[in-house]
């Protein structure tokens, strides 16, 4: 397909969506709707933590039941968000370590402009420290029941005040009736997973939840060991008052799985299902330390990337007298989420251009020789251990009058990361997977003959208190007004030790407060059809890594705090049989930041963005539906200490994005039924580097998933999913160290999937 083809089907889509109003509105006279959709109620977003219909929410948000998420069978949460209309996600790096990018935020990795909810509350506040993203510190399981997620609105102001996304997750909580399930799942890269949930009545309005899994793989990419191992425990306990609900809640998790980093792309043999890591090379050696005092250490880099800790918390929903009522939500969070990979360093090369007798070397493991056409490249064995802990309260007071509520907060939370780093040790390994470490190469046999290394040892703790205040308005009966205002202050205690020889080479003492509003009106001008405008000012407070990556503005006195603007205009409609959610926005970043490479100065831009998402739901009484989801944007770097990066296109965000994805109901007469279903996605072109270089496009590409759920009795239920069904090799990213080198992140190879559950 073209570029042209795919623009021109783009439009199409887009015409005949708006058209949906008046064609479906007159064939729905007509039509019954045999089963129902189910009215759509959110929590997220909502000043007073109160649940409200989804159509009367003056912002953008999506909604995934546990039905959906089963249908979308992610290999890892960030995999799960590529069905949020407006976020980009690249979820090829395994079961963590994901890149999470929101309609036109800028942003070279990582996630920092995503927070993850449980229950309400941020699992850890600091959106993103170098290599920890919020979604690593999440699994999904049966013990899930809904997943929602905001974009823009009134994010600034609430919660953790992220103004980009929050994707929420809520746990089942169980009822009068005791119910469980038990799933077995495996695959084609030999997954073996048991999950198990079970909930009920332990007394009179008090409720319980329990459930949890155990996995083993080699990994979607074959490691030749089991490379993704983990298992996860979660008890949710639910008191139902006379005038609300107390929870409490506590979810015990060790995942991990290794780490898929970029790979040769012009090199036999390397293609989506290629990785580094395995047998030979998995157990390696690091140095570390000052010169001349340096420690050796043997590492098993198998262990990748994932998180061992646990999330406990719980909350208060009361109504109260008069109008009254408060929600107060609070979350513990504490573990270690470290990070073991094997880093390409440069392309590939042959290996008598680097090989110390100018034709071959030695397997450091088998001894082998290697020929000097072999290819080789530089591979960095890295090592992060980094120990997190939070606690964070949001308490909410509410007011509601006969128009309107007014709603004040509190939101306090303090955090902490301890570092500890070992990047670089270069080496030449033989471009397979496994390829082992050579000898006769002085870059190999001489660790300060090539490369570079950072290592560190950091402490940081960090404290945000903000008070907000919002307030809403019901002008008439369709039209309702509301605005909110937080004021934050932000404190940042930060240490750190640049080559592990006892010095201190940096140390932070912060203290800053800064403001963020929201200002929008909602128009209902029709029975669940109206539109919304918003406005809304917000900021990413600086954390530890800001610091540290931009030392030199803090030392000139800069707050180094991103501001965001964001603008909205959303259009929603929702009937029995068809659903239409449209939102345009403009955003602007200043002040985002960007380090290739650990311990390099950060390049400081502002980045401009503009578009529309789409998220367009029909429901047939045949038992057909289907979903479109689409994002179109266009986004440019305004400002930029490089003249010519400035009116670029910003890095790694499609133009357009598309997930069209039907599904289909078949009831048999012996009882049984399933459901067939699939998506189509379409990515548009992306640049790998700020410069635009043609050298660093990222070919867009077409992926489609399919997948069955078979029913054979109200008990018994089987799904079959297949992920990639054309084994496209499509990229997601390029190689931020070194944009112009051939290395690239392929998306996952062809997958199939399939579970069995009992459920009683």
């Amino acid at each position: 397909m073209t570029k042209n083809f795919k623009l021109s089907a783009i439009t199409i889509a887009i015409t005949l969506l708006c058209q949906a109003n008046n064609v479906l509105a007159a064939e729905e006279s007509s039509r019954k709707v045999a089963n129902e959709k189910i009215e759509k109620i959110i929590v997220t977003g909502t000043f007073s933590g109160k649940a409200v219909a989804k159509e009367e929410a003056s912002f953008a948000i999506s909604s995934f039941s546990e039905e959906d998420i089963k249908r979308l069978a992610p290999k890892s949460t960030a995999d799960l968000f590529k069905a949020i209309p407006g976020v980009w996600s690249e979820s090829s790096s395994g079961v963590a370590g994901a890149n999470v990018f929101v309609r036109g935020f800028p942003s070279g990795g990582d996630a920092p402009f995503l927070t993850v909810q449980l229950q309400g509350a941020p699992i850890f506040p600091p959106p993103t420290l170098s290599f920890l993203e919020n979604s690593t510190l999440f699994r999904l399981d049966e013990t899930v029941e809904f997943m929602e997620a905001l974009r823009g609105g009134t994010n600034p102001v609430i919660s953790n005040g992220q103004p980009g996304l929050t994707t929420n997750f809520l746990l089942k909580e169980g009822s009068e009736y005791t119910e469980g399930l038990v799933k077995y799942s495996t695959s084609d890269y030999g997954l073996q997973r048991v999950d198990a949930v079970v909930s009920g009545s332990l007394a009179d309005d008090l409720f319980f939840m329990v459930g949890g899994y155990i996995k083993s793989s080699p990994g979607v990419r074959d490691a030749g060991f089991n490379a993704e191992e983990g298992n996860q425990f979660t008890l949710n306990l639910t008191k139902v008052l006379d005038n609300g609900k107390i929870n409490f809640y506590t979810r015990q998790t060790d995942d991990h799985g290794v780490w898929y980093l970029p790979t040769p792309l012009n090199v036999e043999g390397v293609d989506n299902k290629f990785t580094q890591i395995g047998t030979l090379n998995r157990q390696a050696s690091i140095q570390y330390g000052p010169e001349g005092n340096k420690t050796t250490e043997t590492v098993d880099f198998g262990q990748g990337r994932g998180w061992n800790g646990s999330v406990s918390g719980g909350s208060i929903d009361l109504t109260l007298d008069n109008g009254w009522g408060l929600v107060d939500r609070f979350i513990y969070t504490s573990g270690d989420a470290d990070t073991y990979g094997l880093v390409p360093e440069g392309s590939a090369v042959k290996l008598s251009t680097v090989a110390d007798n100018g034709s071959t070397a030695l397997g450091s493991v088998t001894g082998t020789e290697y020929s000097g056409d072999t290819d080789v490249q530089q591979i960095g064995r890295w090592v992060v251990k980094k120990q997190i802990e939070a606690f964070t309260n949001d308490f909410a007071l509410t007011k509601t009058f006969n128009k309107g509520s007014v709603t004040a907060g509190l939101y306090n939370s303090t955090f902490s990361a301890k570092d500890w780093w070992a990047l670089g040790n270069q080496s030449y390994h033989v471009i397979a997977p496994g390829g082992e470490n050579l000898t006769g190469i002085d870059c190999n046999d001489n660790v300060d003959s090539c490369g570079w290394n950072y290592d560190i040892n950091s402490i940081g703790e960090g404290r945000t208190t903000a008070l907000y205040l919002a307030a809403s308005y019901e002008v008439s009966d369709a039209i309702t007004i509301d605005g909110g205002l937080r004021r934050e202050n932000h404190q940042i205690e930060y240490t750190v030790d640049e080559g592990l020889d006892g010095v201190i080479s940096k140390a932070v003492s912060y203290d800053e407060t800064s403001t963020a509003w929201t200002v929008g009106t909602n128009w209902m001008f029709a029975e669940k059809q109206g539109i919304f405008v918003r406005a809304s000012e917000g900021s990413k407070m600086p954390f530890f890594d800001d610091f540290r990556d931009n030392f030199g503005a803090y030392q000139t006195g800069e707050d180094l705090i991103k501001d965001v603007s964001q603008f909205e205009l959303g259009y929603k409609l929702s009937t029995n049989s068809y659903e239409l959610y449209a939102t345009g926005f403009f955003n602007e970043v200043k002040g985002d930041t960007f380090v290739a490479t650990p311990g390099d100065p950060a390049e400081v831009f502002t980045n401009e963005a503009y578009g529309v998402e789409l998220d367009f739901n029909y429901y047939s009484n045949n038992g057909f539906s289907i979903n479109l989801n689409a994002t179109l944007q266009k986004t440019e770097v305004t400002e930029h200490s490089d003249p010519l990066v400035i009116g670029n296109e910003s890095p790694r965000l499609p133009s357009y994005q598309v997930r069209v994805t039907p599904s289909y109901n078949i009831d048999f007469s012996n009882g049984m039924y399933a459901t067939l279903y699939g998506t189509l996605s379409v990515v548009d072109d992306r640049f790998s580097d700020a410069l635009n270089t043609p050298a660093a496009v990222l070919e867009g590409y077409e992926k489609i998933d399919l997948g069955m759920i078979l029913n054979l009795s109200d008990a018994v239920q089987m799904q079959l999913s297949v992920s990639n069904l054309t084994d496209e090799e499509g990229l997601t990213e390029g190689d931020p160290r070194d944009t112009l080198s051939s290395n690239g992140r392929y998306i996952l190879a062809r997958t199939i999937d399939f579970n069995v559950s009992y459920q009683f």
